[in-house]
């Protein structure tokens, strides 16, 4: 009941319905179910988080309670940059992923969620179950964004236990600003409850590291989605190593960039030849 209120409340068994064929001839194994429910809840999560970095006029942007008139973090892929950025660059132990996962599926229970009502339709909450069971026995490779998605939405539930229901796949993209402000808050608290249950189910060397950890991922969490909204990520062509359009962080800040340069940052300032000490 505990390892099903942790995939309930962590968003996984709604996002495994989801997934195209979950309940067809040609549905996936149960492993390849968890992956792919694990990839759509990232971006959903990262959808949630996007906007309470950068706001815009779409529906996370409404329900979180902030919609603004200009693009915001979901014109700009920043869910997408997300997704890309953590499983690939993001300086945090690799080695980590897969004991945080198998921590979170033992010992979730301790931070008070929601019982699951019922089983998800044609017993997709077992099979979620089984297959996450079976990619940690086998210590396949799991990628940062899901895990990291995880978290957000765990502590979304506890933070606004109703979240565990509603529009969207992810808990946390169901909060209003306040309350995803105040699940950072306890990120970088950190939460002692979070802390210590990985310090219960983590191995060594990990133990008594994980508030420093969970802060560090937490304001790097905030930095690297202000960095994916603001850049020109989504319509630089590395191919051509030139821009398909206009980033959405130009059209805001209204950057309008100059070919040639501009007058005042040619040469030295205001017509100085040189800078003494």
């Amino acid at each position: 009941m505990e390892r099903r209120a942790f995939l309930v409340s962590s968003g996984l068994a709604g996002a495994a319905l989801a997934v195209p064929g979950v309940a067809g001839a040609a549905e996936p194994d149960d492993a390849g179910l968890v992956r792919q429910a694990l990839s759509r809840l990232a971006v959903d999560t990262f959808s949630g988080l996007a906007v309470f970095v950068m706001p815009g006029p779409d529906l996370y942007s409404r329900v979180q309670g902030t919609p603004r008139p200009e693009p915001g973090g979901i014109e700009a892929r920043t869910p997408q940059f997300l997704v890309e950025h953590l499983n690939r660059y993001l300086p945090f132990p690799d080695r980590l992923a897969v004991p945080i996962m198998r921590a979170l599926m033992q010992g979730a229970g301790g931070l008070a969620l929601p019982s699951p009502r019922d089983d998800a339709p044609g017993g997709v909450l077992g099979r979620v179950d089984a297959g996450l069971r079976r990619l940690l026995e086998n210590d396949a490779t799991v990628p940062l964004a899901p895990v990291v998605a995880l978290l957000l939405n765990l502590e979304a539930v506890r933070v606004d236990p109703p979240a565990v229901a509603g529009p969207f796949l992810s808990p946390f993209a169901r909060l209003r600003y306040a309350r995803k402000a105040r699940v950072f808050e306890l990120l970088e608290g950190p939460d002692p409850t979070l802390v210590s249950l990985f310090d219960r189910h983590l191995p060594e060397p990990f133990k008594g590291s994980v508030s420093g950890l969970l802060k560090f991922l937490a304001g790097a969490l905030l930095e690297l989605t202000a960095l994916g909204a603001y850049s020109e990520w989504a319509v630089f062509d590395p191919d051509t190593r030139r821009l398909r359009g206009r980033p959405v962080g130009w059209q805001v800040s209204g950057y309008t960039p100059s070919i040639d340069g501009w007058d005042e940052h040619k040469g030295y300032y205001q017509g100085r030849k040189q800078v003494t000490g």
